[in-house]
């Protein structure tokens, strides 16, 4: 398989790993077996401890010491409050909404580049920034959920202000991506994040009670840290190195879908009319962020 071959390969699998993670986390913490906050903390440490072992395999890179603060703060927008958002938003919305509203990433990137990189706006540019938003909106307020527990407006802003925290975090490793290789970086990432999660994770992943996990449980929380946490950060920079932008951003879009599909397999959330409307309207406000313009002759 060539270059370019594995890159998509590596973003697919990127996607269908998220993907999957919206139902297989929500089941095991609307289950009780671990709280959120907890469930963060875990993740972070097995994927701090992979990463770290993996970088006895790979050469030696040193980051220089005013980066560190960089590192850091990347670290807490990155990690920290972008996995905390995520995970207590889940836990109170629906995996197709929670999806759904993952893919405006683009667009708040757009808005996020703009104001702090004064780069350039286009009309069509705005008129996607709106619709993305609009669709956002419309699932938020008129979006249901299977589940009787859930509180869909509270689980979507949260999933939101995830979806904002983490697209600060893309703008802030921008010039430390290109300057290290991603491993590098990656594991110092994790590290940071892990020391400053714990206080928020360390009680609730006290309160677990292990013993009384079913093979599935087992099963689910090894596949949030090992697939959905350490996979998709080792497979993401693969794949960004050899990808244009525009690749990447047509491939957000598989995200909702194989959640969809596969939270509606599993019995966990169901489609309507609202749901197919909203992501519909969001998906045309990210294909009109994420076109490039035509270039005049």
């Amino acid at each position: 398989m060539n270059s370019r071959g594995f890159a998509i390969f590596a973003l697919f699998m990127v996607q269908l790993l998220y993907g999957l993670n919206y139902t297989i986390a929500k089941t095991v913490m609307n289950e009780n077996f671990i709280k959120p906050f907890g469930f963060v903390l875990l993740r972070v440490i097995g994927a701090t401890i992979l990463f770290w072992i993996l970088s006895l395999f790979v050469p030696k890179e040193k980051i220089e010491r005013k980066d560190y603060l960089k590192l850091m703060v990347a670290s807490l927008f990155g990690v920290v409050i972008n996995m905390l958002f995520f995970f207590k938003g889940l836990e109170y919305t629906s995996p197709i909404h929670a999806s759904s509203i993952m893919t405006i990433i683009p667009i708040i990137i757009l808005v996020l580049s703009a104001y702090i990189l004064k780069e350039k706006v286009t009309k069509l540019k705005i008129i996607g920034v709106i619709l993305g938003l609009a669709g956002a909106l419309v699932l938020t307020l008129y979006g249901k959920s299977s589940r009787v527990g859930d509180n869909i407006p509270l689980g979507n802003l949260l999933v939101f202000l995830n979806a904002v925290s983490y697209s600060i975090y893309i703008i802030l490793i921008k010039k430390l991506t290109a300057k290290y290789h991603p491993f590098t970086f990656i594991k110092w990432l994790f590290l940071f994040g892990l020391i400053i999660l714990t206080p928020f994770g360390y009680s609730e992943l006290q309160e677990v009670q292990w013993h009384t996990f079913t093979p599935y449980t087992t099963f689910s929380v090894l596949f949030v840290v090992i697939g959905a946490t350490f996979g998709t950060y080792l497979l993401n920079p693969l794949a960004l190195n050899k990808l244009k932008a525009s690749t990447v951003g047509i491939f957000i879009y598989l995200q909702p879908a194989i959640a969809a599909l596969f939270a509606l397999a599993m019995g966990a959330d169901f489609i309507d009319t609202i749901k197919i409307t909203a992501m519909i309207i969001i998906f045309l406000g990210v294909y009109l962020v994420i076109k490039k313009p035509k270039k005049v002759t």
